[in-house]
């Protein structure tokens, strides 16, 4: 959630920069601002009535015991009258308060200064890429094929018992499975992340924090009669972790890293384009996450993206980053880097991973705070991303390491799989 003080102080700033999100924020943000106004006058109305009733209250002590007792008798009827005065006024703060909150969570993140101006994934930015794409023999297939070649993962299988988008991993598609989230996590611990096995389902207030709510409620799976969300990722509950929490200087940095399921409705997604692990509604991802001192938080955001890099290097994937353009951003990212590798069988690049900085939106949201080296609180920056998410990173490594003699396994995979083939 952006902060009042930053709306009401740059109108034309942030009306400017959420165009860039292809966002015409112009009547929120005016009404935003009246609202605020009109919240602070009757604050300071409130106030200045609990002001006369506690001076009523010490006047009154005084008549009683000067026995003024006719003064006395005045003053607790003001009491009264300011009592009654004082609920509406509190009553009708509480109305503005809410409206003002309702129109401050219709506007998302500001993008930064680097974020190109855009309407899709057409208008993002390459920023770097490396790697060879692999010639394949002319019998190569994709990724569903080899799957069903191999008996690794049952699509079919899926579909019978809960529905399309819950495959069945098995055999050597099982231990790939296993051995690419344990490498993930590895790899995060060696960065000097600390490891959370995290619930997979959160409440309302978790999903309000980070940002999936109200925003994105259509795209979670929801347990109505316990009002809870299953997670669409690790973000989410690793994250509100720090919701209403104080920190302090020193504990920056905050690395937390995270394997989990997450379940996405995907609703509306088909085509040949979601085919096979291209588009799952139940998939495996390792997150990391970090809470990071606001002078900082970019400085934080380049390591996480060499993080991630580094993860496809060691896979052997060839793979570019692309800044992504404001009309293909999240609602609540300030700056994102997605990673896509390149799927040899499909002649096409599939996203694997999304960096992403905050700032302080989630923070905001969520109260996570801390206390600077002068005592003054301020708001944390909060960062993530996917590092990484298995399912099209399985796509790309069956695709692009298809062999007369089977699917070879990256030599930084073998000793997580125990084996060096699938066939």
């Amino acid at each position: 959630m952006l902060e009042l003080q930053t709306i009401r102080e740059n109108r034309a700033f942030v009306i400017e920069r959420l165009a860039v999100k292809n966002v015409e924020a112009t009547a929120v943000v005016d009404e935003i601002i009246a609202l605020d106004q009109e919240r602070r006058n009757r604050q300071k109305e409130l106030d200045d009535v609990l002001a006369r009733s506690n001076q009523l209250a010490k006047e009154i002590g005084q008549y009683f015991k000067s026995g003024q007792r006719d003064k006395a008798e005045e003053a607790k009827k003001e009491t009264t009258e300011l009592k009654v005065k004082s609920k509406m006024l509190a009553e009708d703060l509480d109305q503005v308060v809410e409206q003002l909150n309702s129109r401050l969570v219709e506007l998302p993140n500001l993008p930064h200064a680097s974020v190109p101006s855009g309407k899709s994934a057409e208008d993002n930015e390459k920023v770097h890429e490396e790697g060879v794409i692999p010639t394949l023999a002319e019998n190569a297939i994709p990724h569903w094929e080899l799957a069903d070649k191999y008996q690794i993962i049952d699509f079919n299988l899926g579909s019978k018992v809960t529905g399309a988008g819950f495959p069945f991993y098995r055999g050597k598609g099982a231990r790939l499975q296993r051995a690419l989230i344990n490498f993930f996590l590895d790899e995060a611990l060696d960065a000097g992340y600390l490891e959370y096995q995290p619930p997979l389902l959160i409440n309302e207030d978790s999903g309000f924090g980070t940002g999936q709510l109200p925003d994105k409620e259509g795209q979670m799976y929801y347990a109505g009669e316990d009002k809870l969300y299953l997670i669409p990722t690790a973000e989410v509950p690793i994250t509100n972790i720090y919701r209403n929490v104080l920190l302090s200087e020193s504990d920056f940095p905050i690395k937390n890293v995270a394997y989990s399921n997450c379940f996405r409705r995907e609703a509306g997604s088909y085509g040949k384009d979601v085919r096979g692990l291209n588009r799952l509604h139940q998939f495996d991802k390792v997150e990391i996450v970090q809470i990071q001192h606001p002078d900082r938080s970019y400085e934080t955001l380049e390591q996480m993206k060499e993080h991630v890099a580094g993860l496809l290097r060691k896979l052997e994937l060839p793979f570019r980053i692309l800044r992504l353009c404001g009309g293909d951003m999240s609602f609540t990212s300030a700056l994102t880097f997605d990673f896509e590798v390149y799927s040899a069988a499909q002649k096409r690049w599939l996203e694997v991973s999304s960096v992403s900085n905050f700032e302080s939106y989630q923070s905001n949201r969520m109260k996570l705070r801390f206390k600077d080296e002068l005592g003054k609180t301020r708001l944390a920056h909060t960062l993530n991303g996917s590092a990484l998410a298995l399912p099209r990173i399985v796509a790309a490594l069956l695709e692009n390491n298809q062999t007369e003699a089977g699917i070879r396994i990256p030599k930084a995979l073998q000793r997580y799989t125990g084996f060096e083939l699938i066939d």
